[in-house]
């Protein structure tokens, strides 16, 4: 959600310099650098100065690691309770130098921004407040300062301008069709969450991320769903997983959201132990080719309840639920969870847990239960990996049993297609009659072929391939 930062550390003194530069710039006449913002349905063009990177400070809220801030627990809280002191300050720099999805390793976009700076300078300029927080070119003066390099250009935004404004300014430049580099999928959701936040209407904000309506309610599905995740992950030791967690699965998450939408107004508990099996197995790192198996086959074939250790099956006692749930205040009731449905979300919640157990950096947490918590996971993927093996197997197979009628529809509809070209072939008079018979007879011996194939091993055929025997007996007596 959107927040109001106190000003940082001189705050007064830095804008008293920024006035001074910007007064210079406009003494100095001749041709001024400016930057172009759009704020307000409106654009701005602001000053573009010089300013020591040393007074300048990442900006706290910025949208581009604002899923990552989830990397460290502890840090993220100094963080948020002062923006403006060292610490928090290098926890920033580290994450905008970190790969999105693993913060653990540094990012290769950094690499070519830094190789890039270094080779041809700083080409366009930052953008920042009157305060001296950058609101554009936060990965930019990181490298720049891991370069060496003492200053950096940057346009400076109005004193009128509030944190309101300043985010909108940030997302707005973000979402420009020329922008370099993107944000990452988790930090995009929370960008649309900010901006419902703010009141703006699904259409209005659909607009600014030049996507389609629908495709944003699908994005607050996921990552609403993420934020529930999150909650069911939490143990008694305050371990949970993080946002920064589920970066790399935007593709899974929209096919899950999809399947779910789709199962959901016919047999809702089915979608509902879908969504979970499938969560799951995202959790646990299957590839999206693997996590596609688990659908409705899958639950009707029970692959996963067979490949289950002891350890992680659920019993339905353990999850029984009332028939019916009372809604406070209300006399009302509601029918409650199924049991099946329960199953799976009790599963679900030992990954959940476990995952989180082993991601934590908790200094706290016993070698011992991390030790028990990978065991889970080692069990829980075994489990899946053998479900989604024989589910893709299975698959394989009857895909072959029905490749062959599936050839003879293509070819049904191919000579259907022929008779149209034949008619008006003939009526223009530009049938090739030659080419034609040999092309019938391609279709005899084709025919012949597909008849000694097709009555091998049938006792009593079916009418069409009993059919196909005596027209091709007939064919050959004659």
């Amino acid at each position: 959600m959107l927040r109001e930062f106190p000003p940082p550390p001189r705050a007064a003194e830095f804008s008293e310099l920024i006035k001074k530069k910007v007064e210079e710039v406009k003494a100095a006449g001749g041709t001024r650098e400016t930057v172009t913002v759009d704020w307000n349905e409106q654009q701005a063009h602001v000053e573009v100065i010089d300013l020591p990177l040393s007074g300048l400070y990442f900006n706290p809220g910025t949208h581009r690691i604002r899923a990552q801030r989830s990397h460290d627990a502890a840090r993220d809280e100094a963080l948020e309770k002062d923006p403006w002191s060292a610490e928090s300050q290098d926890y920033l720099t580290f994450l905008l130098k970190a790969s999105p999805t693993d913060p653990n390793l540094r990012d290769p976009e950094f690499d070519k921004l830094h190789d890039s700076l270094n080779q041809f300078g700083q080409n366009d300029p930052g953008l920042v407040t009157h305060h001296g927080v950058l609101v554009n070119g936060n990965t930019r003066a990181a490298a720049l300062r891991e370069l060496g390099v003492q200053s950096m250009r940057v346009g400076v935004l109005p004193e009128s301008f509030t944190w309101a404004d300043i985010n909108a300014v940030e997302l707005s430049l973000q979402l420009r069709k020329d922008h370099r580099r993107d944000y990452s999928y988790v930090n995009r959701l929370l960008a649309m969450e900010e901006q419902a936040s703010l009141g703006r209407t699904p259409e209005q904000i659909a607009k600014d991320f030049r996507i389609q309506v629908k495709t944003y309610h699908q994005e607050r599905w996921i990552l609403s769903t993420i934020r529930e995740l999150i909650d069911r992950s939490k143990s008694g030791g305050g371990v949970a997983l993080r946002l920064v967690d589920w970066e790399g699965a935007q593709e899974r998450l929209k096919e899950l959201h999809r399947l779910y939408l789709k199962l959901e107004s016919v047999d809702r508990d089915q979608a509902e132990v879908l969504k979970e099996f499938r969560l799951a197995a995202i959790l646990l790192d299957f590839s999206k080719t693997d996590v596609r198996h688990i659908d409705e086959e899958f639950l009707k074939e029970g692959y996963l309840t067979r490949s289950l250790p002891s350890a992680l099956a659920v019993s339905g006692s353990a999850v029984s639920e009332p028939d019916e749930i009372s809604i406070p205040g209300l006399d009302l009731t509601v029918p409650a969870t199924s049991s099946v449905v329960s199953e799976a979300r009790a599963l679900n919640d030992q990954i959940l847990r476990a995952s989180a157990a082993v991601r934590s950096a908790a200094p706290d947490l016993p070698d011992s239960d991390k030790a028990q918590d990978q065991a889970v996971l080692d069990g829980a993927r075994k489990a899946f990996d053998e479900a989604i093996e024989s589910a893709g197997r299975n698959a394989r197979l009857r895909k072959r049993k029905q490749m062959a009628p599936a050839r003879l529809a293509e070819a049904c509809a191919s000579i259907d297609q022929c008779v149209m070209d034949l008619v008006q072939a003939r009526t223009s008079h530009s049938l090739d009659e030659e080419v034609f018979d040999e092309a019938v007879l391609k279709l005899r011996s084709s025919l012949r072929k597909l008849a000694q194939q097709a009555g091998r091993g049938l006792p009593t055929p079916g009418d069409g391939v009993a059919w196909l025997l005596e027209a091709v007996a007939a064919e050959g007596s004659r």
